[in-house]
């Protein structure tokens, strides 16, 4: 049989992002108040004073405003800082998406410890990440195992990638992992829900990381991988169409924003991000043009609840003179595109593809 590869793929960011509501110091809540009635340059005023002085919501909710672009120009590598700054701080919601962030830039040996603590804690883009981590053995011993149990809780979440990558799993472990990883899964979710329980009761939770890279797993191990058994990408990109799916990766969550503003940094810019065949292509779908910007996200939102391969598609936002675009992808070809187009026609929405 010859060799098979093929990719899965998660939203990194969706247009509708958490931002935390209830903190205590008042220019962060004055600026959840702004950002929840769509002023979002306001919010991030609000938010960057406290933000650095050490407010970890503020720092946390100015990730967001960086990875989402709202307010402030999408930057992800100043989104990184802050979420790091909040994650020492132990804010959780901040850990998880900082391991996310590095995963996507490829840092896969610094993400995999946050990506630890966030699958503990019952988060289901950690687990699909960390399940693949598992799967492909490149970054992190292989344990087929494990990967097969984690994979199954994000599937449960609900997460459609998670479900499909399950599927391709089921083609390549052997039934007696795939056994004891369903067993493990049970375990791995009142593990989940007990922390949570914790949480709530207020007793501490361990926000440190929870092993180093290659650690020994306390479960069976897996028989080894066949030569011609696929792996799944070691650096799953954030934002492509939905997977796995055979062939090459179609794209990540958008590495800079579609429109470039001058902006004074307010923390040191890190090493830019890796290139990847999936940032690089060429095509994108276009799904309308609005004179406003809450429009087009408005739309995003429908559409993501409605059409569920949209799910793990980069939405863009794309302006040009006084209308907003909407755009989202990339795609390799201009024949995923219009594939892609063709599902969107299907539910009654216009689209058409075009080029970066």
């Amino acid at each position: 049989m010859s060799h098979k590869s093929f990719g899965v793929k998660i939203a990194l960011a969706a247009l509708t992002v958490a931002i935390v509501g209830v903190p205590a110091h008042a220019d962060v809540k004055n600026g959840v108040d702004a950002w929840t009635q769509g002023d979002y340059e306001g919010a991030v005023k609000e938010w960057r004073d406290p933000a650095l002085k050490g407010d970890a919501d503020a720092q946390f909710n100015l990730g967001q405003a960086y990875k989402m672009g709202r307010g402030v120009p999408m930057d992800l590598t100043i989104a990184l800082d802050w979420y790091r700054r909040a994650a020492e701080q132990g804010h959780l919601q901040a850990s998880d998406s900082y391991g996310h962030l590095l995963h996507y830039q490829g840092k896969i040996a610094e993400a995999i410890p946050y990506l630890q603590a966030s699958a503990s804690r019952g988060e289901p883009r950690a687990q699909y990440l960390l399940a693949t981590e598992l799967f492909n053995g490149v970054h992190i011993e292989k344990d087929w195992v494990r990967a097969y149990a984690l994979m199954t809780r994000a599937s449960s979440s609900g997460m459609a990638p998670a479900s499909r990558s399950l599927a391709q799993m089921d083609q390549y472990i052997p039934l007696p992992d795939r056994q004891r990883g369903t067993v493990l899964a049970g375990e791995l979710e009142a593990q989940a829900n007990k922390s949570r329980a914790q949480r709530v009761a207020g007793f501490p939770i361990n926000t440190a990381p929870v092993a180093p890279t290659g650690r020994t797993i306390d479960v069976p191990p897996s028989m080894p991988s066949p030569s011609n058994a696929p792996g799944f990408p070691s650096s799953i990109e954030a934002a492509p169409a939905p997977g796995p799916a055979t062939g090459p990766a179609t794209g990540p969550a958008a590495s800079s924003a579609v429109k470039k503003v001058p902006v004074v940094p307010v923390v040191p810019t890190a090493t830019p991000m890796p290139s990847a065949a999936a940032a690089t292509g060429a095509w994108r779908i276009q799904l309308g043009a609005f004179s406003k910007e809450s429009s087009a996200t408005g739309l995003w939102t429908s559409l993501e609840s409605r059409i569920s391969d949209l799910s793990s598609l980069q939405p863009y936002l794309k302006a040009v003179g006084s209308v907003t675009r909407l755009q989202a992808g990339p795609f390799a070809s201009r024949s995923a595109a219009d594939a892609m187009c063709a599902k969107v026609k299907a539910a009654g929405q216009a689209c058409i593809a075009v080029k970066n």
